[in-house]
């Protein structure tokens, strides 16, 4: 890959990039590199040239009772790569009274069609003994590093304090890392009831439904646990408020081993302008943790935190249902419809736009998309473009304009959270370990070619 501009986490630099049987070989000087005729040449002049992108946090064909998230493996990860991400981690999910080892199975299983690289989180939602047993085998068996515990959702996936605690004493002792989705889910369901009896059940009751304070609370006692538990590693998922952000911020200067993860739409969608559409438009942005009112602030304050690294990574939460058929299909009202926005194809384009409005840097912009996400989860290989690491690269083209829409977009979904928004910067080519799977929006790649990350404890943790 010759003539462009190497983007690094670090710097910026005017560099040829050589792969090998897959694995980048060097980055060198521009045309210091001989070439012979069977060299396939790709050409990235007036181009950025940066790593794959790397989305820790996706849901495909996510079985939620009743309904399945609308991308599969095979479709959810074309979208991926025709918008630069080459890497993702999606998750196991283990119910209140299921098992372990049989739920990591069955995901195992499903993931094999993805045509990039991917990993699995252990999602523990019935905490107990044997569980925590489980999990901890599941380190050197299956190269996993990380589990996700839930707050919210009463009945379905909700750990209280004490399950909480026993996990994160485990993590302490293991070195795993515990993601956390925090927000307080027994308040929550009583303002839902509340709301519902009320007749208010418009989709923008979602989000006043759960305020930032109680997602704010559960990251303050998020943290506390934590450091209870002997400071046990803490990445907290979507967050999208400023009151959750601050107690993050408040968190780490006390000590604490933690890390927040924001998403797109916390940072281009609002209440006002996307849930306060009202049916049936407004359910195509009902998602938790919720949308919150542009003019209290919100956005500007996890901008913020992601230029001065109060925030430490970007992912998406992709988890997308069709409008007509699965958000709309039990009635309109918000407690009824399945909890999910589809964005993976644009997470990188979307968070372009910070370094065309001047809020973050290019260096920024990789470190958030690829470089960080990478390190927290044990990817030694990935994020970043270096001699030994896979050969997972994107030619951007930083200057072209486009706009999203679902009647071009490649996610099976019969909507787009972002129809009609003009982007600046795109995705030309998309290499994953060399191999070209993306070129000028077309798919070259095949179900299947992806494999699966076996991932070490993260030292970035500790």
């Amino acid at each position: 890959m010759v003539n462009g501009t190497v983007v690094n986490s670090d710097g910026r630099s005017e560099t040829d990039v050589v792969v090998e049987d897959g694995r980048i070989s060097a980055v060198v000087p521009w045309g210091s590199v001989s070439r012979t005729e069977r060299d396939t040449v790709i050409d990235a002049t007036g181009m950025l040239v940066v790593p794959g992108g790397v989305d820790p946090h996706v849901h495909m064909q996510l079985d939620i009772g009743g309904t399945v998230s609308s991308d599969t493996f095979e479709s959810g990860t074309i979208a991926a790569a025709h918008g630069g991400t080459t890497t993702i981690i999606d998750f196991a999910e283990q119910r209140t009274g299921g098992s372990v080892p049989a739920s990591f199975e069955a995901r195992l299983a499903e993931a094999a069609d993805s045509v990039i690289d991917w990993g699995l989180h252990q999602v523990l939602g019935g905490v107990d003994a044997q569980a925590l047993v489980d999990a901890r085998a599941l380190i050197d068996r299956e190269g996993l590093g990380s589990i996700k515990l839930f707050m919210a959702y009463p009945g379905r996936l909700y750990s209280d304090d004490g399950q909480i605690l026993r996990a994160l004493q485990m993590c302490s002792e293991t070195g795993m890392t515990a993601m956390v989705h925090a927000e307080n889910g027994l308040a929550i369901d009583v303002l839902i009831e509340q709301a519902v009896a009320a007749g208010r059940t418009a989709p923008e009751w979602h989000s006043r439904t759960r305020p930032p304070e109680l997602e704010a609370e559960a990251v303050h006692r998020a943290g506390v646990l934590s450091r209870v538990a002997g400071n046990a590693p803490l990445y907290v998922v979507h967050l999208s408020s400023s009151h959750a952000l601050r107690e993050v911020v408040d968190a780490r200067s006390r000590g604490t081993n933690i890390f927040g993860e924001t998403c797109p739409q916390y940072l281009h969608l609002s209440l006002e302008e996307h849930l306060g559409r009202g049916w049936p438009d407004g359910a195509a942005y009902i998602a938790s943790t919720p949308l919150r009112p542009r003019s209290e602030g919100h956005q500007e304050d996890l901008w913020r935190g992601l230029s001065t690294d109060e925030l430490a990574v970007v992912a998406t939460d992709h988890c997308p249902f069709c409008l007509r058929e699965q958000k709309l299909a039990h009635g309109e009202s918000f407690n009824l419809v399945p909890n999910g926005i589809g964005g993976v194809e644009h997470r990188m384009d979307l968070i372009h736009q910070g370094v065309v409005m001047g809020r973050i840097t290019l260096e920024r912009w990789v470190e958030v998309c690829a470089t960080a996400p990478a390190r927290l989860f044990g990817l030694d290989s990935k994020g970043r473009i270096a001699p030994g690491m896979d050969a997972d690269l994107v030619v951007y083209d930083p200057g072209e304009r486009h706009v999203l829409s679902a009647t071009t977009h490649h996610m099976d979904l019969d909507h787009s959270a972002y129809e009609g928004l003009e982007v600046t910067g795109k995705a030309r080519t998309v290499l994953s370990r060399g191999e070209v799977i993306v070129d000028g929006g077309e798919f070259l790649g095949r179900r299947g070619r992806g494999r699966y990350l076996r991932r070490r404890i993260s030292r970035e943790v500790h």
